[in-house]
């Protein structure tokens, strides 16, 4: 069963930088996409970046040009890096991968959440 961890959250300042990061674990599984989503209290959860196997990579426009993201492959992880915080910025951070595992199994999975908090 693939599972996603999710660390690297926490408190920082306006104008600040954090790096998020997510592994999948598991036995006998492939990932296609893997993705950083966020919801504020009180709002939807929204799309922030997404990055196919190959490393194409879409954002948010509200993130472009402040957050990267990237993955190793090798490990199975995808990795957030966030620069220029902002208070809207202010979210739980979840990480989403899918893929398949070798039996055939079509599988899409979110890591728990980890708390980014901006302070102004």
């Amino acid at each position: 069963q693939v599972q996603l961890v999710e660390s690297g959250g926490g408190l920082v300042q306006a104008g600040g930088s954090l790096r998020l990061s997510c592994t999948a674990t598991g036995i006998g599984f492939s990932i296609n996409n893997m993705g950083w989503y966020r919801q504020a209290p009180g709002n939807q959860r929204e799309l922030v970046a997404l990055i196919t196997r190959a490393g194409t990579t879409n954002y948010a426009d509200s993130v472009k040009g402040r957050f990267t993201i990237s993955r190793d492959n090798a490990k199975n992880t995808v990795y957030l890096e966030t620069n220029s915080l902002k208070p809207e910025d202010t979210a739980v951070y979840y990480c989403n991968a899918d893929g398949a595992t070798y039996s055939g199994s079509y599988y899409y999975k979110w890591g728990q959440g980890t708390q980014v908090t901006v302070s102004s």
